[in-house]
């Protein structure tokens, strides 16, 4: 029993990072466009921008559902103690999303008056992108918990290191979604999109940089994990890895390759994703409560992983079909609405 008491967490936590990883990478690019709305302002290029990722933006939020329930049936302690610590920028972040989505569908029946849809649909894709950053940051640079509860103030995360990681996110977000019209895009969308893929690609790298330089010096436990010996042989693979899918991606951008710049964007932001769990595991709440002390009960979390055996196989052949199905380039005047 205590074999099962200590891999059910690891499984649960597997999934759970599973399901945010392909929030970040499925639901990034579509935040993405929502960032880049305001530098296309003709209309006709704004609704091949959104036909894009119409039949794809819904489902793509499964995967935030997905791994918010993950770690409220997993780890509800862990859960109990991020979300009081977060209040704010996690209310932040569901409204800008709820709002972003009512701005998607009500901008088609609005036309022509649909120039206030047009705002919205950009500034909610910002907010909860910057939001998203924001919370990443506020749970990295370490909650106050005190007898496994939150024991801080209620702007406890607004730091300047949470900020700076809320821009992190929309630059990140942003090469996504322009490395997407790379893709999906064709005539000034495409060409557009590369124009701007460079600077927002030289941006992300320095705020990556910025994060893997901070991080270590604001927190010593990061620096031993990274900088001794021998971890370091094995570490010093992510930044070469790093910096390997940054030129493929200014490559795809510069020699206007289809897939390459998107591939690459999201290897970014995996290496990224790859690092920060590197540097915090197996602690959910840095550097209080480890997976399994944070844990649900072990009938609690078979209960879980037999739905989620069941329902995650769906999730993921549904993304897998709608991909295949709307593959290919939108051309101005293709659409589905």
């Amino acid at each position: 029993m205590s074999e099962v008491s200590d891999t059910l967490p690891i499984i649960l936590a597997l999934l759970t990072g599973f399901a945010v990883a392909m929030y970040v990478v499925l639901d990034g690019f579509d935040l993405g466009i929502g960032i880049l709305f305001p530098f296309f302002k003709k209309e006709e290029e704004r609704d091949q921008i959104m036909n894009s990722v119409a039949p794809f933006w819904d489902g793509n939020e499964t995967w935030l559902v997905l791994g918010g329930v993950s770690l409220w049936a997993g780890f509800p302690k862990a859960f109990a103690v991020i979300l009081p610590a977060l209040y704010m920028p996690v209310i932040i972040l569901l409204l800008a999303l709820i709002f972003r989505g009512v701005a998607f569908e009500f901008r088609w029946v609005a036309k022509p008056h649909h120039r206030l849809w047009d705002l919205s649909f950009a500034a909610g894709s910002i907010l909860a992108s910057f939001a998203q950053g924001v919370i990443l940051g506020g749970l990295l640079q370490e909650i106050t918990v005190k007898d496994y509860q939150f024991a801080g103030g209620p702007l406890d995360w607004l730091t300047p290191f949470s900020l700076m990681c809320g821009f992190a996110v929309v630059v990140g977000y942003a090469l996504l979604g322009a490395a997407w019209l790379m893709m999906k895009a064709v005539g000034d969308v495409e060409a557009r999109a590369r124009h701007l893929g460079t600077p927002l690609l030289l941006g992300l790298l320095a705020f990556i940089g910025i994060v893997s330089v901070w991080t270590p010096l604001q927190i010593g436990r990061i620096a031993e994990r990274w900088f001794s010996m021998p971890n370091i042989l094995f570490m010093i693979q992510i930044p070469v890895a790093t910096a390997l899918t940054a030129w493929l991606c200014w490559y795809g951008i510069r020699s206007k390759r289809p897939i390459m710049p998107f591939a690459s964007a999201v290897g970014l932001f995996l290496l990224a994703y790859l690092g920060l769990v590197i540097s915090n595991a197996p602690y959910l709440v840095p550097p209080s409560m480890t997976i399994w002390e944070s844990a649900s009960h072990p009938a609690s979390q078979i209960f879980y992983l037999i739905g989620a055996s069941i329902l995650l196989p769906m999730i993921l052949i549904y993304t897998v079909l709608v991909f295949w199905l709307f593959r290919g380039k939108i051309r101005p005047g293709e659409g589905y609405h």
